[in-house]
């Protein structure tokens, strides 16, 4: 139920938690070294490989998502070796900037914002290089666009030794996302998407090539190091403290997500999507993302009217909404209205009626 303290998040994360969800945190606490914890643990295992679709191991990772990036790229990149990042947004930016800054020699395919990577060209970039790894976010939070990311794998696994690393923290749980079928050795995610739980907590999908990988690298950190992480995963473990009610939260939650089916899941998420494009159009706003690779999770509206995204947020809030403005450098020049976690189709309708009398429709 709404209150004047809570506004329902319509922002792309974090987004609204469901009070069940909240309340599956508050169970008395355990010791991360007990059998307890190693039941918790070995319960997530078995239940986020089915939705990760992998038969490999899930690491947890008591950070954000920028924690796993940070990972990736100490773990999955040899000191002599080049990575190509694919950038198209301001999360693809900020990943190869985090490869930099961790000394790795970064080459990148860049293109507009608003616009998808396209098999061709990362093929045209592995013809006249080498590359330990391609980093490629499948679907960019600040504009809507879901790149070809099984097409782009193809690509990638006609060289053995390129591993594929994929950011898909907007993407899985809410659009379809097959880590082993599509060849992807490594795809990392966050719980304030669309798992739709609170944040500070990331999750990966590891590989064993991306295992072997790290074994060759010798500076992979202390945090992030993957090597050390899979050692305490055979144990039901992690090397660190980890985020436990966080995880209580996640067990409750891939429950529920099960009991409703990825497919289904999947197939809600794009009638949200559809149901959106269709109010942005029929208003005279624009769909900035590419034809075709238009988010399941989250849309970002060209702002061809002109509105005032500011008075719309405040006008939102008095219903009890809180809305985003659009991201970086198209803020304002679009917004955002993210549909993604659990939220409802009949929600998304209160939402959309609620921009109908700020737009005067």
């Amino acid at each position: 139920m709404r209150t004047d303290k809570h506004k329902r998040l319509v922002i792309p994360g974090p987004v609204e938690v469901r009070p069940e969800i909240l309340d599956a945190q508050a169970q008395w606490m355990i010791g991360h070294r007990s059998a307890a914890f190693a039941e918790l643990f070995a319960r997530l295992q078995d239940k986020l490989k089915q939705v990760f679709f992998t038969q490999y191991r899930v690491f947890i990772s008591g950070s954000s998502g920028t924690g796993l990036w940070e990972g990736a790229s100490r773990n999955c990149i040899r000191d002599d070796q080049k990575v190509l990042h694919l950038i198209g947004g301001a999360f693809s930016e900020r990943w190869a900037d985090v490869s930099r800054l961790n000394g790795k020699q970064v080459d990148v395919i860049e293109v507009e914002w608003g616009q998808a990577h396209t098999p061709d060209m990362v093929a045209d970039a592995l013809k006249k290089d080498h590359y330990d790894a391609v980093c490629a976010v499948h679907n960019e939070t600040s504009t809507g666009v879901t790149n070809p990311i099984k097409d782009i794998s193809a690509v990638v696994h006609e060289y053995d030794d390129t591993l594929f690393l994929v950011d898909t923290v907007s993407g899985i749980m809410g659009a379809e996302f097959r880590t082993d079928e599509w060849g992807v050795d490594m795809a990392l995610t966050s719980s304030q998407k669309a798992f739709a739980l609170p944040p500070g907590m990331a999750l990966a999908s590891v590989s064993d090539r991306v295992l072997e990988r790290a074994k060759q690298v010798k500076n992979r950190g202390y945090y992030f190091d993957f090597v050390d992480w899979e050692a305490s995963l055979q144990k039901n473990n992690t090397v660190s403290t980890p985020p436990v009610a966080l995880m209580f939260a996640l067990d409750k939650q891939l429950d529920d997500v099960l009991a409703e089916t990825l497919e289904s899941r999947w197939a809600r998420h794009l009638q949200m999507r559809d149901m959106t494009h269709q109010w942005a159009t029929t208003r005279d706003f624009g769909l900035y993302a590419q034809e075709g690779y238009r988010s399941p999770t989250v849309t970002t509206v060209a702002n061809t009217p002109g509105i005032d995204v500011n008075e719309m947020s405040k006008f939102m809030a008095g219903k009890g909404w809180a809305m985003d403005k659009g991201y970086g450098k198209i803020k304002g020049t679009t917004f955002r209205i993210a549909h993604m976690g659990d939220m409802q189709p009949s929600e998304l309708e209160e939402i959309l009626s609620g921009l109908d009398e700020f737009v005067g429709v």
